[in-house]
């Protein structure tokens, strides 16, 4: 572990770490926020955020407000990048698919296998790392927007009893149906669409076997990408089907951006602060 950037704000610090992962074979970032108690060494619970297609670590630390939300509730914010990087690492001339659109998957299908393993290092590495190197607790929330809102609610249903807690904005809730996912998916997992089923937050809420976390879910009216890619419908129908709390939020006149995101980043941090002593 190496910080490569340190910023004091609301009491605690905005750090940028990098480090060497062993899961996803290249050097990642990572933006931790320590609240003032975890300076002190006392133990805190963390956040993780999950950002969406195109972003590195510092969109979300950069642009969210999430330092002052962070400071109150005495969370560590976690933001790690969304896809491995380097010169050895497989890529795509296009925004929606390889280095910097990683869609937290295990992928299996070359030339994409031998980094592109986000959900194990998303669900298993990064954890082990921050509990090791930070004050942090074991008590977890994850939230993410689009293709991120897609990583923090797959994650969290992929892995019961990892989380206490989930939220998204703006996610894309079936993959399997709308084109960013099918492009993703179909390459890093192949043709198969059964295998798809295990990253499909919609897919995954048919499994009874899932733990049953309050989802909060919001979505601006003015999204550009509303009908087409997220529809947020699917996720509310399949919610119902199952039995799954899920609060569900369309916000008129907001779109896809930060501005939207910082608008209700702390209700959002309310919310897991519900389940995060």
């Amino acid at each position: 572990m190496k910080r490569i950037e340190q910023h004091a704000s609301f009491g605690g610090q905005q750090e940028v770490w990098a480090h060497a992962s062993s899961a996803l074979g290249c050097e990642m970032r990572l933006g931790v926020y320590l609240p003032e108690p975890a300076l002190r060494g006392h133990k805190c619970p963390v956040l993780y955020w999950l950002s969406g297609l195109t972003c590195t670590e510092q969109n979300f630390i950069s642009k969210a407000g999430a330092q002052k939300h962070a400071a109150q509730h005495g969370f560590i914010v976690v933001a790690p990048d969304t896809s491995p990087r380097g010169e050895d690492v497989a890529n795509n001339d296009a925004y929606d698919l390889g280095q910097g659109a990683g869609f937290y998957v295990n992928a299996t299908q070359a030339p994409w296998t031998p980094h592109f393993r986000m959900q194990d290092y998303v669900a298993e590495e990064l954890p082990n790392l921050i509990e090791q190197h930070f004050a942090a607790s074991d008590q977890r929330g994850i939230f993410g927007h689009s293709m991120g809102g897609h990583g923090a609610l797959v994650t969290a249903l992929r892995q019961p009893g990892r989380y206490r807690s989930v939220s998204a904005f703006s996610p894309i809730v079936a993959p399997s149906q709308v084109p960013w996912g099918q492009k993703a998916l179909g390459a890093y997992l192949g043709a198969d669409r059964h295998a798809w089923r295990e990253w499909d937050a919609v897919e995954l809420l048919a499994d009874t076997r899932h733990e049953k976390l309050h989802l909060l879910v919001d979505q601006g009216e003015a999204d550009e990408f509303l009908a087409e890619q997220l529809r947020p419908e699917l996720l509310q129908a399949a919610c119902k089907a199952a039995g799954h709390p899920l609060t569900l939020r369309m916000q008129p006149r907001h779109d896809h951006s930060y501005y939207f995101i910082a608008t209700f980043l702390g209700e959002h941090f309310d919310h897991h602060a519900q389940y995060l002593s």
